[in-house]
């Protein structure tokens, strides 16, 4: 007698979402060196100082994921690439989370603004650096929420031209041209608070 296949990240999403608690657990197992990859690669981006490690904010992410699909509030999962997406961006929203948190208690001088580009890079002020990001982020999806969408993909998941396309069911040429326009934007939108803010 052979046992049955296990099921890949795709067959544990369709198990999770139908309500089997124990595929998350599965699930958790599976992605867990993909998520702290991500983890890693998103706390990388915020440069040295940073309060949550990398464990820290797979976990926290995971726990947030979970509760996407108690009572009722199930997410229609597309792939592993979507699974992947939504984790990034879980993972910004905790980082982000963090960084108010942190720049609440130190209240007391201007949040510097960084260029997009530079914030790519990393700042030395990684609170600042990302919440700068974030704002500039959320005024770019009220305009314009598919260029939005690529960046978080592209920057904050590190999906290539092609799985960013898969995920959007757009074609490549399009998230290429999305990417261009959407890092030209927010960098004049960060340059425009700079200045509004008289940072040097």
């Amino acid at each position: 007698m052979t046992s049955s296949p296990v099921p890949g990240i795709t067959g544990l999403l369709a198990a999770w979402s139908e309500g089997d608690r124990a595929a998350l657990d599965r699930l958790f197992t599976v992605v867990y060196a993909e998520l702290h990859r991500l983890a890693h690669a998103q706390i990388r981006h915020e440069g040295p100082g940073h309060i949550l490690q990398t464990t820290a904010l797979v976990h926290e992410a995971f726990l947030r994921l979970a509760g996407t699909n108690l009572a009722g509030g199930a997410v229609e999962w597309q792939s592993r690439l979507h699974f992947y997406a939504v984790a990034a961006n879980i993972m910004r929203r905790v980082l982000v989370d963090t960084a108010r948190r942190r720049g609440a208690q130190r209240r007391g001088g201007n949040a510097a603004h960084v260029p997009f580009d530079e914030a790519l890079r990393a700042s030395p002020q990684p609170d600042e650096a990302l919440l700068a990001l974030d704002e500039a982020l959320l005024a770019l999806a009220e305009v314009d929420p598919r260029k939005a969408r690529v960046v978080e993909l592209r920057y904050f998941a590190g999906l290539t031209v092609v799985e960013t396309a898969a995920v959007m069911h757009v074609s490549p040429d399009t998230v290429t041209r999305d990417w261009k326009v959407a890092r030209l934007w927010l960098l004049r939108e960060l340059d425009g608070v700079r200045a509004r803010e008289g940072a040097p």
